[in-house]
């Protein structure tokens, strides 16, 4: 039950798609940076154990002394976790390879698949006053990605603009299903945005026309363009906003972010003191 004596709580959002290379751990970082920008303060839980998205926030290797493993397996604050990153406003509760043994580790845990939703919810996250929580999941529906969604309030999915996109959702819309009835029965999609979208590529044209046919209103109006700075900007640990600002990326990941904190008056109007 709720503590109606807490302030509200953030808005938690899993960026999940089970296939790699779609643009989620780019999508992670880059929405993440451009809600700040609107006033948004956020946490990026990266809870893949390839840690792109903690190196892609300038979080070293050397300088994750305790990660998400900690936070899962060995019960770990999430205070001692946490990080901030370069941006004001903007933490990271950063991932390495150990990670990849969590699943191995928690299969005699009872409440295993509960370990991150229970995490994400103690008291002594008020003092960082957070609007959102992004989990970058990894690229598989492991029990980590299960975490995930039961922790979450709504999945947001990174479709690439390719051939056989759609096909590769349905898995990922079956787990949600299954996540939704014996879990998490509020759990629901928060879109699907398209990315590494070329306008000039006929494919990309019927990916998207494809996916608005079949999901309506559940595809976002804003889609990522294929653009080089946004490829670029990780090997200099920033996200695309920061490293070009004006760059077709910059602008598309700046609409994303507007275009999901329209969808929450509260965040949108919210004061930070």
């Amino acid at each position: 039950m709720s503590d109606p004596t807490r302030p509200q709580q953030p808005r938690i959002i899993a960026i999940a798609n089970q296939k790699g290379g779609v643009g989620k751990t780019t999508t992670a970082i880059n929405l993440a940076a451009g809600l700040v920008e609107q006033g948004a303060r956020v946490l990026l839980v990266d809870l893949d154990p390839q840690g792109n998205a903690s190196t892609g926030l300038g979080i070293g290797a050397d300088q994750r002394h305790l990660t998400t493993y900690d936070l899962i397996v060995d019960d770990a604050p999430l205070t001692d976790v946490i990080q901030p990153s370069t941006i004001p406003g903007l933490w990271v509760c950063p991932a390495n390879a150990d990670l990849s043994s969590a699943d191995i580790e928690l299969v005699a845990n009872e409440k295993r698949s509960f370990l991150l939703h229970d995490a994400l919810r103690q008291p002594s996250m008020d003092r960082y006053d957070l609007d959102f929580i992004l989990i970058d999941c990894p690229p598989s529906l492991s029990l980590l990605t299960v975490n995930a969604m039961i922790a979450c309030h709504s999945v947001l999915v990174p479709l690439q603009s390719e051939f056989f996109a759609l096909e590769g959702l349905s898995q990922l819309m079956l787990t949600i299903r299954e996540v939704r009835q014996t879990a998490n029965p509020k759990l629901r999609i928060e879109g699907v945005v398209l990315t590494m979208y070329d306008g000039r590529n006929r494919l990309s044209q019927q990916v998207e026309t494809d996916a608005r046919q079949n999901l309506g209103d559940l595809v976002f109006k804003t889609v990522i363009p294929r653009n080089v700075r946004v490829s670029e900007a990780p090997s200099y640990a920033l996200p695309v906003l920061q490293y070009d600002t004006l760059s077709k990326g910059s602008e598309a990941y700046r609409a994303l972010a507007a275009e999901l904190i329209s969808r929450y008056p509260a965040v949108a109007s919210k004061e930070h003191a």
